[in-house]
């Protein structure tokens, strides 16, 4: 019933070029973004063992895992992958957190052939709790941990069961709590009560994005943590409002490096010495305990303020200040500066600088967006853009929940991306996002490309190659990038068309590629100069209205005539 196959390599239009070698390729495909793909604070990087974008998230594990995990050749076309990055079992995987598990970010070691994911998480045990803020009820008791693997969809398993040894101490709050009523909505009414609370809080933090820093000759400089304190237990009073906002700040410390070149990958991350224990004593009369049957932590660990309203205001980030006003008293005042991630470009002039981006008010809100920051030193001070927010909702485009993405080097190149969570609706799950991310760091620039309509692919995707192979139930249908990686033809975003002398036949998409063709429809369709049925690779449009776009691609600058689709025939 069928026999040959005839291969056809092909892909591409005026739109995206690649370079393999000293061949430029020419594609036409595109992408859209579509909420296929369930996912909450994304992390995206690219993978050159893999030779794929991985992305982990808040969202999206199966049941009985914690953080989705999906994989992509193209940044557009995603495969979500079963399981989870660390399966959630407290033997198995070393467990330290009870809840609250968010925001993953995942760093490879090419020396030691070891993957980290760093994560936020809540202790609910009040033992535990104590142990690293003193106060058994503390609310929000948020920390982060360190899981590794020798493969990037692990499983990942805890260094240890404890977070990173880091214990941040904010020596000059006041804990306008200690003298607050339950359920601590109503902080103090003026700044002169909140100055009787006592000094001194351990910090919860959430939100980590480590950062290496490498220096001109390829050296590694340091490696630092950004995080997000919580906002619980961190009222500031606010001059301009004249009363008391709980805000969450994004800061930033120094980590040792054992760690990261331990080939076991055994030892746990902890803070660097010019951070560790920097706080003690500067409390009088600090109890590190209250009472005796639950210890406290003795190490007070420092920390540098990055993001903050007392560093910079900027009105956009003001969205939830009154709520407790318009939520009736069910909700804090508050200010919000999370999920942030750092790069660093030269000047013109060889000068380092460096760009922070980071997210501020809740994702629910209307003024939810990105906003950056510019600093010539990784540990600031950095300045606001007065372009804030770069990124937001957009409803007329049916886009919002903008925001906490990741910058994502195209394989480790100077082209960015942005991959961020948004949602198609108010009411819709958050999913994963793209926009083009330009960074000039002579202007102190920082924008996106388009968030909408068709899109083109990053580089190094071309060319395109379909494989097709007749099974038991069909013909089995593989299209593959550049460097071999399948996409995955289940994502809504893209599919293969069966033609017979250019009429469509009658065909099903299967699980996984499987294409079931009616042969019945495409032998009546054959002409006599038809060599077969051919199989042809598309991308949806973003105008549903304009249908599938069949994809194409040529060699060569000017050869654009010379376009060939990415498809197959197949004689019957």
């Amino acid at each position: 019933m069928l026999c040959r196959l005839i291969q056809i390599l092909l892909v591409s239009l005026p739109f995206t070029s690649f370079v393999l070698g000293q061949e430029r390729w020419f594609t036409t495909a595109t992408y859209k973004n579509v909420n296929a793909s369930i996912a909450a604070d994304p992390h995206v990087h690219w993978d050159a063992r893999t030779k794929q974008y991985w992305a982990y998230s808040t969202d999206g594990a199966d049941e009985g895992w914690h953080f989705g995990i999906y994989t992509s050749p193209d940044l557009g076309i995603w495969r979500k992958l079963p399981g989870g990055a660390i399966k959630a079992d407290a033997s198995t995987s070393r467990l330290w957190a009870d809840d609250w598990f968010w925001a993953p970010e995942c760093y490879y070691n090419e020396q030691t052939g070891w993957y980290f994911l760093f994560y936020a998480g809540k202790m609910l045990n009040g033992t535990n709790v104590a142990k690293n803020f003193k106060f058994p009820d503390f609310e929000e008791a948020s920390k982060v941990g360190v899981a590794v693997s020798r493969s990037p969809e692990g499983p990942f398993v805890n260094i240890d069961s404890r977070p990173i040894d880091y214990y941040p101490f904010d020596p000059d709050y006041n804990d306008v709590n200690l003298i607050m009523s339950p359920p601590y909505l109503v902080p103090p009414k003026s700044f002169a009560e909140g100055q009787k609370a006592p000094k001194g809080t351990y910090i919860p933090f959430i939100d980590p994005n480590v950062f290496f820093d490498y220096g001109e000759g390829g050296q590694l400089d340091g490696i630092y943590l950004f995080f997000s304190r919580n906002c619980y237990r961190n009222w500031i009073w606010d001059d301009k409002y004249g009363k008391y906002v709980e805000e969450s700040n994004i800061y930033v410390v120094r980590l040792d490096e054992a760690w990261w070149w331990d080939g076991e990958a055994k030892t746990m991350p902890g803070v660097h010495s010019e951070f560790r224990n920097v706080n003690q004593g500067k409390v009088q009369n600090w109890q590190s305990r209250v009472n005796e049957s639950f210890p406290g932590p003795d190490r007070m660990d420092g920390w540098i303020s990055i993001i903050s309203r007392s560093l910079q205001a900027q009105i956009w980030e003001d969205a939830h200040v009154f709520d407790y006003a318009s939520s009736n008293g069910t909700k804090k005042d508050r200010r919000w500066s999370e999920g942030s991630t750092t790069v660093k470009h030269l000047d013109s002039s060889g000068r380092p600088v460096y760009f922070l981006t980071y997210s501020s008010n809740n994702f629910e809100s209307v003024d939810y967006g990105v906003g950056y920051a510019f600093s010539t030193s990784v540990t600031g001070p950095y300045t606001k853009s007065d372009s804030n927010p770069i990124l937001s909702q957009d409803a007329s485009r049916s886009i919002y929940s903008t925001g906490h993405g990741s910058i994502v080097s195209v394989k480790q190149s100077n082209e960015f991306y942005y991959t961020y969570h948004a949602r198609s609706s108010p009411v819709a799950p958050r999913s994963l996002y793209n926009a083009r991310l330009f960074i000039d760091p002579d202007e102190l620039y920082v924008g996106f490309g388009s968030n909408w309509g068709d899109m083109r692919i990053p580089s190094g995707v071309a060319p395109l190659k379909m494989e097709v192979n007749p099974s038991s139930s069909g013909y089995q249908v593989e299209v593959k990038s550049a460097d071999g990686t399948s996409f995955n033809l289940d994502h809504p975003g893209n599919r293969v068309r069966v033609l017979v002398s250019g009429l469509q036949v009658e065909a099903q998409m299967q699980a996984e590629g499987l294409v079931n063709v009616n042969l019945m429809d495409a032998r009546a369709k054959l002409g006599v100069n038809d060599t077969g049925v051919t199989f042809r690779y598309q991308r949806a449009r973003y105008n549903s209205s304009e249908g599938w776009a069949d994809v194409e691609q040529f060699q060569g600058a000017g050869n654009a005539k010379d376009a060939e689709y990415v498809q197959v025939i197949v004689r019957l």
